[in-house]
């Protein structure tokens, strides 16, 4: 079990017929349908899941979104400990058929879901076309640490003045978490999934040539759009 793991990825979108056709194009994903929920898989393997952004999201103009998914041994502990902490619980559902999940928002607003089960494991560390690691862009480093590192009890390991890597306690590196400003990550607070790929110039052409958009070039990796405000990073494997 990979408790205080990152282990999943789904996308909320105003538009998910569009948003299958950008990521097929891209990643060469295939999906099939199981109760209103798309699940896209890569060679034979679940990879990510693409729903219809809820009408409560709609309704508070919330954007599409790429969301982490984070595996917990309880997600009711998980629930408490967060609200005792300054989040705040946005969804549970404990009578799934994958499992318990909770939509959690940190102190700062960014989104998370807790998951308790066995069913969702579709991180890996460097294969092609799918979830490969996690970032956490925030206005306040400080304040993020803070509730995550009680929360999940993750290590954070200064990079420079703006970003820490976080390690479990296993001291795997599975996430970083950066202070990006504004003018770059929008007004949200928000946790950025990136997929890997073997060529990033000929993704980008690709992402662009289906109406996405770079966003910031990083040398290794892009920050794209898929054309809504769902950003997402490409990183060269």
């Amino acid at each position: 079990m990979n408790t205080n793991n990152f282990i999943w990825a789904d996308l909320s979108s105003y538009n998910p017929d569009k948003a299958k056709q950008f990521y097929e194009a891209v990643f060469g994903w295939k999906y099939y349908s199981t109760d209103n929920y798309l699940i896209a898989y890569n060679d034979k393997k679940e990879t990510v899941g693409l729903y219809q952004t809820p009408q409560k999201f709609q309704d508070m103009k919330m954007p599409s979104f790429w969301m982490s998914y984070i595996q917990v041994d309880s997600v009711t502990e998980t629930i408490e400990k967060a609200r005792k902490l300054g989040g705040i619980i946005e969804l549970v559902d404990t009578k799934n058929s994958i499992g318990s999940i909770a939509l959690i928002r940190d102190t700062l607003g960014a989104g998370f879901t807790v998951y308790e089960g066995n069913a969702l494991n579709s991180r890996t560390k460097n294969k092609e076309n799918t979830l490969i690691f996690n970032e956490l862009h925030v206005s306040d480093t400080q304040k993020a640490i803070l509730f995550y590192k009680q929360l999940f009890n993750w290590k954070f390991q200064k990079v420079d003045e703006n970003s820490f890597e976080i390690y479990n306690l296993k001291n795997d590196h599975i996430a970083t978490i950066s202070e990006i400003p504004n003018s770059i990550k929008s007004k949200y607070e928000y946790w950025v999934c990136t997929f890997g790929v073997k060529d990033l110039k000929q993704s980008q052409k690709t992402i662009e040539a289906n109406d996405g958009n770079l966003i910031f070039n990083e040398g290794n990796r892009l920050l794209c759009s898929d054309g809504s405000e769902a950003f997402f990073y490409i990183q060269k494997i």
